[in-house]
């Protein structure tokens, strides 16, 4: 049966609305796992971890600030729908890593580990936006925006991008924490390759 005769399913506000909060849920944590093993990832939140561990300064901050000027594309071309719900997961990300110490108790962590399962978990919270119409801003936005408009895959965008972000890492994380931060980002894009191609997903929002 051709897809694009199926009926596409809108998801409804509580839908919306628990998918952002457990998708970026996902994503505290895989930002927790980084920040403990010192590496770093892609997007913005990457270079909020990079301006972390660079600076002191706390990674929620930098990653509010940062992701501030995108939030005109998201509007101009994505709608005010998809730029709320983007605004509200940001902020929901650069509170949950602050929170992370009052819930959980990390006193070590493999970083082979965190990267693989750090990264992951990124793929899947941010899986979990895209498909609710929602991003973490930055690279996402332009990633969505690039595979709605002009059907290239979200995940090839988001990995590209990333690969020069992290080349900054160089200068700031020593050699193998650079290493461990390609395999995180890796596993991260490839969630979203594999799970996020158009016209796969036939929800709406």
């Amino acid at each position: 049966m051709d897809s694009s005769f199926e009926p596409r399913v809108r998801h409804t506000p509580l839908e919306d609305f628990l998918a952002i909060l457990l998708g970026t849920l996902f994503v505290g944590l895989g930002v927790t796992f980084y920040s403990e093993a010192q590496i770093t990832t892609g997007s913005t939140a990457g270079l909020a971890l990079l301006v972390q561990y660079a600076t002191g300064l706390p990674f929620g901050a930098v990653f509010f600030v940062v992701n501030l000027p995108f939030y005109i594309l998201a509007f101009l071309r994505m709608g005010w729908q998809f730029t709320l719900k983007t605004f509200v997961a940001v902020g929901l990300v650069s509170v949950y890593p602050a929170l992370m110490p009052n819930w959980l108790n990390i006193s070590g962590i493999n970083p082979f580990f965190a990267a693989i399962a750090g990264g992951a978990m990124m793929g899947m919270g941010i899986l979990a936006l895209f498909r609710h119409r929602a991003s973490l801003g930055g690279v996402n936005i332009l990633a969505l925006y690039l595979q709605d408009n002009h059907k290239i895959p979200a995940g090839y965008v988001q990995f590209g991008i990333d690969f020069f972000i992290l080349i900054a890492a160089v200068f700031i994380l020593p050699f193998d924490r650079v290493l461990l931060s390609l395999v995180g980002a890796a596993f991260m894009s490839l969630v979203i390759i594999l799970n996020h191609k158009p016209g796969r997903y036939m929800g709406v929002s």
